[in-house]
């Protein structure tokens, strides 16, 4: 047994110079796509090969199937590392990389179909005995079919995408009267983002804790799980912040949640690295929320805390070595924090492409930036708006806000707009010190303040 030769990674910016770098470090050659308008990005430099898979456009080139198989087939690659997002989580691309020949660096495309089916996946665990949301069995297929759930399980409820993700597809519904439109309105965003409409209804948990956990599951039917993460700090169901270990996390909550994500992984017959999503209530309850079958945006938390390298391990994995970690061995060691660094206003949350006219990294023990931005390159607007990822690691989680709040305020970058501010604001807020925090505090600490009576 013997790991690739060459691995092609199928997409772009901060997550293809991190897949590359671990190539590098296990001595496997590695090859760069690229659309037009990232021709001079900085993966397509420190690859060993690159090549251009077509235009700006992301059907065109990062999510073209053919393009990317055809790239692999011209460069003899053996393996293809999706990343997250773009085709990371498309059966159709699993499946097409193992009739061509070529391994794909993830769970099985029936995995993955099941990690996309939020509604299905929701009955498969709740056959297993991981507890779920109380709610719909399966999709509802009308709005009174919603409305009949809502009245038996309770209002607020929230209506999702059965194929949904990034909080697209999902609306909370307060009262019976909203109902209609909000299913109507949930149905239209599903089919425009996913080209799917189905919908399933949850109970809506209120304060709520958005906790998930990492684990790796090779081809021989051992699984682990590398401890938890909290990702509650979020806009809109999108995540700014996350850290490991969870603020509230205790040894006996870990290892609960901890069991229930390698059940929830042995359920599906899972192989290599995914995550298994939960709500937690402020009692502390668990319930199962969504699969996700892909390496995560937050995976550096988790690689400081536990000392693993997830992406050599998802290439060992894919290669069929089988793991060499013992849940038993496993530790999880001070604290880490991850700041999503955005091109955006950090006020209204917009977009703001353009050229970085100026770049000072932060750096110091404990620090890690994952980037692909550099003096002079330009930030496309095409693409998700994601500049880099500051992470740092703590004897403990004060020591690690302290280094996160001297980071950021060494983070220089000049010629566009970032979320900078934004995490600084965050991370001087006493609720968030405390660890006295929801899914809910990005809204409260940007609402405006109550009038005072006088």
């Amino acid at each position: 047994m013997k790991l690739f030769r060459k691995i092609l990674v199928a997409n772009r910016g901060e997550i293809a110079v991190r897949i590359i770098r671990a190539c590098k470090e296990l001595g496997v050659k590695t090859v760069a796509v690229y659309s037009d308008v990232d021709r001079e990005s900085l993966h397509t430099k420190i690859a060993d090969e690159s090549i251009c898979v077509g235009p700006a456009s992301t059907a065109q080139s990062y999510n073209n199937i053919p393009s990317i198989l055809t790239a692999a087939e011209i460069t003899d690659s053996e393996a293809i590392h999706p990343g997250y997002g773009f085709l990371s989580e498309n059966p159709h691309f699993a499946e097409a990389c193992l009739t061509s020949g070529i391994t794909f660096i993830g769970p099985s495309a029936e995995s993955i179909r099941l990690g996309g089916d939020k509604a299905k996946a929701r009955q498969v665990m709740k056959r297993r005995g991981v507890p779920v949301v109380p709610g719909s069995d399966g999709p509802v297929v009308s709005e009174e079919a919603a409305l009949k759930t809502a009245k038996r399980i309770g209002f607020p409820v929230i209506i999702k995408a059965s194929a949904g993700g990034g909080g697209r597809g999902m609306r909370i519904v307060r009262a019976e009267e909203e109902l209609e439109k909000l299913y109507f309105m949930a149905q239209r965003e599903a089919l425009t983002a996913f080209g799917n409409g189905e919908l399933y209804v949850e109970k809506f948990i209120p304060e709520m804790r958005h906790i998930e956990v990492q684990i790796l599951a090779d081809t021989k039917g051992n699984i682990i799980h590398l401890g938890e993460r909290d990702c509650s700090i979020q806009r809109r169901h999108q995540k700014l912040i996350e850290e490991s270990p969870s603020p509230v996390a205790s040894e006996k909550f870990r290892k609960k949640i901890g069991e229930y994500a390698v059940k929830a992984a042995r359920a599906v017959k899972y192989k290599n690295a995914g995550t298994i999503e939960f709500i937690v209530d402020t009692e502390g309850n668990i319930y199962f929320m969504e699969m996700n079958t892909r390496l995560q945006v937050e995976h550096p938390v988790t690689e400081f805390v536990s000392g693993v390298d997830i992406v050599k391990e998802q290439i060992r994995i894919a290669a069929g070595f089988p793991l060499e970690l013992k849940q038993t061995k496993i530790k999880i060691s001070g604290h880490s924090i991850e700041c999503r660094i955005n091109a955006e206003d950090p006020e209204r949350f917009i977009p703001c492409p353009g050229k970085i006219t100026f770049l000072a990294l932060p750096g110091g023990p404990g620090v890690r930036v994952d980037t692909a931005a550099y003096n002079g390159c330009v930030i496309p607007s095409h693409y998700d708006s994601l500049v880099a990822k500051l992470i740092v690691h703590g004897k403990d989680r004060a020591e690690a806000i302290m280094k996160m709040k001297r980071a950021l305020d060494e983070f220089i970058i000049e010629g566009i707009k970032t979320t900078i501010p934004f995490h600084k604001k965050v991370l001087n807020d006493p609720d968030f010190f405390n660890g006295n925090f929801n899914t809910g505090f990005v809204e409260k600490m940007n609402a405006p303040a109550e009038p005072v009576n006088r």
